[in-house]
């Protein structure tokens, strides 16, 4: 996540940078320093910021969440944990998922792939 996005998400969940900083358990500093570039933003903090976002609630009915496996015609649904636990808006978010070959990668990998997902990106 890079800091235009990371400033981006935190607009979008209307939380000052203060706020944004006891949601994720990080300091304030830490919270500045990914908006000003300083400080590139970890996996774990990024993977909750998306969390945030996907579970959000909405107030506009235009911002309806999506399932990974209706977006994408999906064909191994049944074999998929988003599937299995009805949980398509956080298909970025498990692991094991079938979609694009991300079931044997690791965290970081798969946030490669999940990043230029219309799922992942419609949170943003």
């Amino acid at each position: 996540m890079d800091k235009e996005t990371f400033a981006k998400a935190r607009a979008r969940l209307e939380k000052t940078q203060k706020e944004l900083a006891a949601l994720l358990g990080v300091s304030l500093k830490a919270v500045q320093s990914y908006e000003q570039g300083w400080r590139s933003v970890p996996l774990h903090v990024e993977r909750q910021m998306y969390f945030l976002l996907g579970n959000q609630r909405r107030k506009s009915p235009l911002n309806k969440r999506k399932d990974c496996w209706k977006e994408k015609k999906c064909k191994h649904k049944k074999e998929c944990p988003a599937w299995e636990f009805q949980a398509g808006h956080l298909c970025w978010f498990l692991s094991g998922t079938q979609c694009e070959c991300t079931a044997e990668k690791g965290w970081k990998d798969k946030m490669e792939i999940c990043r230029n997902c219309e799922i992942l990106s419609s949170l943003i």
